[in-house]
């Protein structure tokens, strides 16, 4: 096998092999006696073997923990096959769990969550502390700015709006706070600036306020914050969830990913075609776009990969996922602009025409549609 993948540019020792056997990562070739006491030989190299060993080679670098080179192995195994290569094999699914729990146990979000739970009872000074802890952990993201104003500008020949700002460690600690040390020591304003922070279903502070209060006045049905104490757990739900389960939130989040790139590249002048802006109209009905900017990342490290898995094992997003590919079926001439013959190839001339059109003018709008 190693001069298999020695031919494949993949060096890798006999040791190295070994150790990953023993490990679990890697199945043994089947071997067949050859009597009288003289042991045995490997029947047949088994190209399924081969394959994990070239995809575990591939993300396993010197000094580096195997757990983070097999949640990018699992992550490579649930992309789409290009043409001229074979599927990635599935990486054993136990050691996906076991490095799943270890990358989210030592995730800041986790930390951050154990660190307010501890912080219960304490008064100010734990609330203080927490606050000082989490301006720490936490530092500000950018997330996209909305792509349907950033090509409106770009068609207008206007100033293109700058990223949006993702919520900022006070908004995100202020949540963590509400789950550690309780809602009541937070504040409903607190939570509400929090909330609409992070764009959740495109309400504004005041909306949030407004529902909160009333919420507390008894105006309307309480709000079951046990839930926040729930969802703030991503470990658990990790360490229950079946391997079914496990490889569907895979297909959720690396589906979204696909469908939210859509949404962007709408941004940047990507021609437009009645399938994409029937998808972005189920996203935007849904008012999920906020959702997916601060869940997804195009280039995820193993950290990220598992924070938002654990996020697609939740419902919302599965129904939301279920929800596109419905709407995909439907309509599924992505690349097909109306009245264009020429299909795919047509749409990507377009596109490279438009953004050719943009650089020349030094910005000023390109012929899109």
């Amino acid at each position: 096998m190693i001069r298999k993948l020695a031919a494949r540019e993949v060096v890798v020792t006999a040791s190295q092999l070994e150790s990953w056997r023993r490990a679990g990562l890697l199945p043994r070739h089947r071997r067949r006696g050859l009597g009288r006491g003289r042991g045995s030989v490997v029947d047949a190299v088994d190209p399924v073997v081969v394959e994990s060993a070239a995809a575990l080679a591939r993300h396993l670098r010197q000094g580096r923990d195997r757990r983070l080179a097999v949640l990018e192995w699992f992550a490579e195994a649930g992309m789409a096959v290009r043409p001229g290569t074979v599927q990635v094999p599935e990486p054993p699914i136990g050691a996906v769990r076991q490095a799943l729990v270890w990358v989210l146990e030592g995730s800041v979000s986790h930390r951050l969550v154990e660190f307010a739970r501890s912080a219960a009872g304490t008064g100010e000074e734990g609330q203080d502390g927490l606050y000082a802890t989490a301006g720490r952990l936490v530092a500000p993201r950018r997330g996209a700015a909305n792509p349907a104003l950033v090509r409106a500008a770009l068609e207008a020949g206007e100033d293109v709006p700058v990223e949006a700002e993702r919520p900022d460690s006070g908004s995100m600690v202020h949540v963590v706070a509400a789950i550690g040390l309780g809602v009541e020591e937070v504040g409903a304003d607190a939570l509400a600036e929090a909330f609409a922070a992070f764009g959740m279903y495109g309400l504004t502070v005041e909306d949030w306020a407004q529902m909160l209060g009333a919420a507390e006045r008894g105006e309307v049905p309480p709000v079951d914050w046990g839930l926040l104490e729930q969802h703030a757990d991503v470990v658990g739900p990790v360490k229950r969830a079946s391997d079914e389960e496990l490889v569907r939130a895979r297909t959720v989040l690396l589906g979204l990913r696909w469908f939210y790139g859509l949404y962007v590249m709408h941004g940047l002048l990507m021609p437009d075609t009645p399938a994409q802006a029937a998808l972005r109209q189920r996203i935007d009905e849904w008012g999920m776009f906020p959702f997916l900017d601060h869940l997804i990342t195009i280039s995820p490290s193993p950290g990220q990969f598992a924070e938002s898995l654990a996020v697609c094992l939740e419902p919302p997003f599965d129904n939301l996922y279920e929800a596109l590919m419905e709407q995909l079926a439907e309509d599924s001439d992505i690349f097909s602009i109306p009245g264009d013959e020429t299909g795919a190839v047509g749409f990507g001339e377009k596109w490279v025409r438009a953004m050719a059109e943009l650089k020349e003018a030094g910005g000023a709008p390109a012929s899109v549609g």
